[in-house]
């Protein structure tokens, strides 16, 4: 069933309009019908099951039948920490992460960085990665639409990451704990994840993230692609916590 993302200042009591590029996305590229069935989710985890009253290019509106907080969600906020890679690789590292859960995806940049983010071209690149995150959130069925933010310094995603329940850094060269040890058992309220980029991260960092109270932990006796990292790592998370 085609899914639709509004405000919560588009929601009355029984209907919900939905307007600009998704009203003409119903209109002319699905060319749904009224009568059709839908899913509008408000963006705070509730989904609503409707159907199409009217179709306009500029506005759909729809009946709202009932609404229900989403079972797709996890229940732990999970954020994604991700250090600059080269190419295209951040656009798939954001869609699989949204499949996988993630609430929120944070670029930085780290000394081991091939490709930096040029700050003349920020928002360009941060609104063509959120719509990733939109298309991805609208495919896999989540509730939400995780945010993709700008990129920011070592220094402030340490400071971002240290405030998570469980912040957990990846790092290859880790020999002492794995991360199947540190999510066993725990019920933590959020979960930051840190993955470098293909060069990793150097020891100064990881001392650095340790004295923030930073966990190193290892993804297992082969070393992944940059690209591969975060996908093992919420996969981690999603059989732990997702699945019983």
């Amino acid at each position: 069933m085609p899914r639709f993302f509004v405000t919560k200042e588009a929601i009355s009591e029984d209907e919900i309009a939905i307007v600009g590029a998704d009203a003409h996305h119903i209109a002319r590229s699905l060319r749904m019908a009224e009568g059709d069935g839908l899913t509008v989710c408000d963006g705070s985890g509730l989904e609503y099951d409707c159907t199409l009253t009217r179709i306009r290019d500029e506005e759909c509106i729809c009946k709202i039948h009932s609404f229900a907080k989403s079972e797709r969600e996890p229940k732990i906020a999970i954020t994604l920490y991700m250090a600059y890679p080269k190419g295209d690789k951040l656009e798939t590292v954001i869609q699989k992460a949204v499949e996988l859960g993630a609430g929120a995806i944070v670029p930085f940049e780290s000394s081991r960085c091939i490709k930096r983010p040029k700050a003349e071209k920020a928002d360009k690149q941060t609104a063509r990665l959120q719509r990733i995150a939109d298309e991805a959130a609208k495919q896999c069925g989540r509730a939400i639409i995780p945010t993709v933010s700008q990129p920011v310094s070592y220094k402030e995603m340490l400071d971002m990451a240290s405030a998570a329940s469980l912040p957990l850094l990846c790092y290859e060269s880790e020999d002492g704990r794995s991360i199947k040890d540190e999510l066993k058992g725990k019920t933590p309220d959020s979960i930051a994840i840190i993955v470098g980029s293909e060069g990793g991260f150097s020891p100064d960092e990881v001392g650095r993230a340790k004295e923030c109270g930073i966990i190193s932990v290892s993804l297992g006796n082969r070393i992944l692609r940059c690209e591969t990292a975060p996908s093992y790592a919420l996969s981690a998370i999603s059989y732990e916590y997702e699945l019983g």
